[in-house]
């Protein structure tokens, strides 16, 4: 990823500087015109320092002892980090006079300058502002705010959905599977149906912005159980645990009284995890 957006960054005009905890990843950026650092200090000593390293770990373990040359930079972190440790840097960077701007990529390395690139941000608003073009060769910018964990928040948040959705759908390549139907011609029939099913995502906001999950013609609870799925996964020999997941989900709020209402109420089983009623009013 740092080399996509490396090479990105060089395409637009961009003088660039790199350094990689491993030496000699930098070949094909220098043929690129890129300027490759001896040290992490030579690397940083810049208006903006763009990183994009492993994990929160690494990236303190890479800038803690940098921290002095830091001070007055710009520091855009695209290392995946949760949204408390966005708001750690965030903290650790303000109290040592960097200005911090966090980054979650909604893309793959392939994807960075092409369309469907978008790269979310939050952090200090001055160096979003100041940046923004420099941000946008690499895809579609979109701000949250000032809170750096918020960009964080949405980029985990949206992938939980796709990983969820990716496990639903090896379950059933499994499921048929048992039977020597083989994925290539299962995903001909699950591709346009899922794809159908995403048409329902606006109405699920709507249930769930509004709290009105009594509403008529939907989806009840009880309609939606998914017995069967978790039985017939057993008797095909293959593990339940994805159909699983989701009915607990269905019985907590069955259970609790709301057999009759949307299963889109599932989403109170997993807002409040210690009751099983909305806290909304």
């Amino acid at each position: 990823m740092g080399t996509a957006l490396a090479s990105t960054l060089l395409a637009a005009g961009y003088p660039t500087t790199v350094w990689n905890r491993t030496p000699g990843r930098a070949g094909p950026l220098l043929v690129s015109g890129a300027v490759e650092a001896t040290s992490p200090v030579e690397a940083i000593s810049a208006d903006v320092v763009i990183v994009c390293l492993f994990d929160h770990a690494s990236v303190h373990e890479v800038l803690d002892p940098l921290a002095d040359h830091l001070t007055g930079t710009d520091l855009i972190n695209l290392t995946t980090t949760t949204p408390e440790e966005a708001r750690e840097l965030a903290a650790w960077s303000s109290t040592r006079g960097i200005r911090y701007l966090d980054g979650g990529i909604m893309a793959v390395p392939a994807m960075i300058g092409q369309d469907g690139s978008t790269i979310l941000y939050s952090g200090t608003p001055e160096v979003f502002e100041r940046h923004e073009q420099l941000l946008r060769s690499w895809g579609e910018a979109t701000y949250f705010g000032g809170d750096a964990g918020l960009a964080s928040l949405e980029d985990l948040a949206l992938l939980s959905g796709m990983y969820v959705m990716f496990a639903g759908l090896l379950h059933g390549m499994a499921m048929v599977g048992s039977m020597g139907v083989t994925a290539t011609s299962f995903v001909t029939r699950a591709q346009p149906f899922l794809a159908a099913m995403t048409e329902t995502f606006p109405a699920f906001a709507e249930t769930i912005d509004s709290r009105r999950y009594d509403a008529p013609d939907r989806q009840s609870l009880e309609f939606s159980d998914l017995g069967k799925l978790v039985r017939a996964s057993t008797e095909a020999g293959i593990s339940p645990a994805v159909v699983q997941m989701v009915q607990d989900l269905i019985v907590r709020q069955r259970d609790a009284g709301f057999g009759d209402e949307d299963f889109s109420r599932i989403y109170e089983s997993i807002a409040h995890p210690l009751t099983t009623e909305s806290s909304a009013p």
